[in-house]
């Protein structure tokens, strides 16, 4: 039951970064949004969901993960209906944000107290394979859920969904949920100065890299929110290094000493990079190149949906206790690189079946064995005090490599022309450079530590000693 929770609460969190991507026109026309307003209808909740990741994952070490994942679940559901009922831009905008500001509360959390209920061993491997599963058919299952909502009744229950199923997980967290003290005896401050930092900094990066898509990377609305960004984010580092007198760092730079954690949150960046993106280029590719309407697109994204939650649940589990992770991420990158590169040979010309069925089959295969893999190489051996600031790194990493990675692929994807053969020349260069990051991905999967994340089950009958 804890598992389904915290699964249930995963799936809220990334659903709503996509959800309302084809809900975007009806929008626009319902608030009168002007052009440059509407993208903050997404940016809202994402730079705010990735700003305060850090946060999030400290408060559930500092203050209890069940009181963080109430108080989490409960601004995310509160927020929502805020949303639902916005008769303004403004208010919509603010109210996205707000959700954003609750899932960074949420997210770590739900890592936080799956690591506690399940131990190390087969049970977390299983327990992290189900979770990621669940992040992932809510990255997929977002397009369709919108679509269906919009098309049968309005684009405000895109978010009116979130309060009876938030409301019915709050009862049941109350429920389910044992309470929990602060690991230390002296409840230490938090580090807010840290906070406000590293908050301040991520967002004028993130935002500087967004502004670089309309302005160009010389442009001063660029070059000034990433330096700006940069020089904050300097100063969080300086600052964790030294920490005021009884705060707790957000960020235990001690973690970064093992080579799991540091080398595995550059693989979760690069894999953020590829894989976040990817809902963005392939909705846009089946409606301009292949003629589908948000329905069409929204149904044609359920291979992904369930293929990801076949192999998650049932698949990557049984390969972890018997290959392990460090070749599973290797196998499982270079297997999702050709699906991208099967993907960046479809042209207007494509069939559904060849279009993108039979690379959603390779990629979503490939991408399902080896984050959960990857997942767990990030918080295994990690102490128990540490594990929330370790899940909220590893959340920013993602969620900061997937805003950096649609930037720049953006760029990479500029179209020569606004016909369907044009549009999908431009595509399949976007597909081939994330096809190119999962190779660096493969590559740099050797180089993790051998036993991190678990090694493989070579003996069944070995005894308990040896």
């Amino acid at each position: 039951m804890v598992l389904a929770l915290c699964c249930l609460a995963q799936l809220m969190v990334v659903l709503d970064v996509s959800v309302v991507n084809v809900a975007l026109p009806s929008i626009e026309a319902d608030l009168g949004f002007a052009a440059a307003g509407l993208p903050w209808v997404v940016n809202g909740y994402a730079l705010v969901f990735a700003g305060f990741l850090l946060l999030g994952g400290r408060l559930a070490d500092v203050c209890g993960h069940r009181r963080v994942f109430l108080l989490g679940l409960g601004l995310f559901t509160a927020a929502s209906l805020a949303g639902g009922l916005a008769a303004s831009p403004g208010l919509l905008v603010a109210a996205r944000a707000a959700q954003g500001l609750g899932a960074a509360v949420l997210a770590p959390a739900t890592l936080t107290v799956l690591t506690a209920a399940f131990p190390e061993g087969a049970g977390r491997t299983r327990a992290v394979a189900v979770w990621t599963a669940a992040g992932s058919a809510g990255g997929t299952a977002g397009n369709l859920v919108g679509g269906l909502l919009t098309e049968a009744l309005s684009w405000r229950w895109i978010l009116l969904i979130n309060v009876p199923v938030g409301a019915a997980a709050l009862v049941a967290a109350a429920r389910l949920l044992p309470g929990t003290r602060p690991h230390r005896r002296r409840r230490p401050r938090l580090d807010l100065p840290g906070a406000a930092l590293a908050t301040a900094g991520l967002m004028a990066l993130a935002y500087g890299v967004a502004r670089s898509g309309t302005s160009g990377w010389s442009s001063p609305r660029t070059a000034l929110p990433l330096a700006l960004g940069l020089g904050a984010l300097a100063g969080f580092v300086a600052l964790q290094a030294r920490p005021a007198a009884g705060r707790t760092p957000l960020l235990p730079l001690r973690l970064f000493r093992a080579r799991a954690i540091w080398l595995g949150n550059v693989l979760m960046l690069l894999a953020g990079a590829s894989l976040t993106p990817m809902w963005y280029f392939l909705s846009l590719s089946m409606q301009h190149v292949l003629g589908y309407g948000p329905l069409e697109t929204g149904l044609g994204f359920l291979p992904h949906t369930v293929l990801g939650v076949l192999v998650g649940v049932r698949l990557t589990p049984w390969a972890m206790r018997h290959v392990g992770a460090r070749p599973l991420v290797a196998a499982g990158a270079l297997t999702a690189a050709a699906g991208f590169l099967w993907q960046s040979r479809a042209t207007e010309a494509s069939t559904y079946w060849s279009g993108v069925f039979g690379p959603a089959v390779v990629m979503t295969l490939g991408s399902a064995l080896f984050i959960a893999p990857l997942t767990t190489v990030v918080v295994s051996g990690i102490a128990p005090a540490d594990v929330g600031a370790a899940a909220g790194v590893m959340n920013t990493v993602k969620q900061v490599g997937s805003g950096l990675g649609l930037a720049v692929l953006v760029a990479v994807a500029a179209p020569g022309g606004g016909t369907p053969a044009a549009l999908a020349a431009a595509y399949a260069h976007a597909f081939a450079a994330m096809a190119a990051l999962l190779a660096v991905v493969a590559a740099l999967a050797a180089a993790l530590p051998r036993g991190a994340g678990g090694a493989p089950r070579r003996n069944r009958r070995a005894r308990p000693d040896g």
